[in-house]
């Protein structure tokens, strides 16, 4: 469906315009994840530039035997950072990459489809509460005092506040001291929140409670 632009001989006119598409591609994917997220400017300068350094690499080799071992080495260069990152700076990177091997082979075409694709979608699904996770779900972690009954106490604050409650860990804390319950729950209505926590406070001697959207928080208590 895309005709190639390096038929031939490789030429200074295509090697041009293969990097200068993929420095097109980088720099829109660059901009629309900036409207996107909150990234640096560093990681910013590294999308940007990618697809035309994998650019270099793809058309160095093109219609060599070497090719696959220049693709699959153009993947191993990539040394994700120590620290965390997230699911979206991940997604990013794989796609400039993936635009940096499709114009260093000379479809110029299917990159920029696919740009304009990608950053079309991505705003779409950013700005709009299309893929929004649901909010009235909680994990709530609270710490009691070892000589407190838990298996009913908060009973009636969570039949007035929530649609569910299930307890999916009990442990003990502070060398047997104390125990940290982590329940997952529903809430009838977010905004009524604080008030919960509030009456939970009142039950467990105003100790630490934390409510976590994510369940698979690791934040101690």
């Amino acid at each position: 469906m895309f005709s190639t632009v390096l038929t031939g001989t490789l030429t200074m006119t295509a090697v041009a315009e293969c990097m200068g598409a993929a420095l097109v591609c980088g720099l829109i994917v660059s901009l629309t994840y900036r409207l996107c997220e909150h990234p640096t400017k560093s990681f910013l300068m590294t999308l940007a530039l990618m697809p035309v350094i994998v650019t270099i690499v793809i058309m160095m080799v093109n219609g060599n035997i070497g090719v696959g071992v220049a693709v699959a080495g153009s993947f191993s260069l990539v040394k994700f950072r120590s620290l965390p990152g997230k699911a979206s700076d991940i997604l990013t990177i794989f796609l400039v990459m993936a635009l940096g091997l499709c114009t260093g082979m000379g479809y110029i075409a299917l990159a920029m489809a696919a740009t304009v694709l990608f950053c079309i979608v991505y705003l779409l699904l950013a700005k709009t509460d299309l893929l929004e996770p649901e909010t009235s779900y909680r994990s709530l972690r609270i710490m009691i005092p070892e000589d407190l009954d838990y298996t009913e106490v908060f009973d009636e604050v969570f039949k007035k506040y929530t649609r569910s409650a299930k307890v999916q860990m009990t442990k003990t804390v502070n060398l047997g001291t104390m125990y940290q319950i982590t329940y997952d729950i529903e809430l009838k209505d977010t905004s009524k929140e604080k008030e919960m926590i509030d009456q939970l406070r009142i039950r467990n001697g105003n100790l630490a409670i934390i409510s976590s959207r994510n369940s698979n928080v690791s934040a101690e208590l």
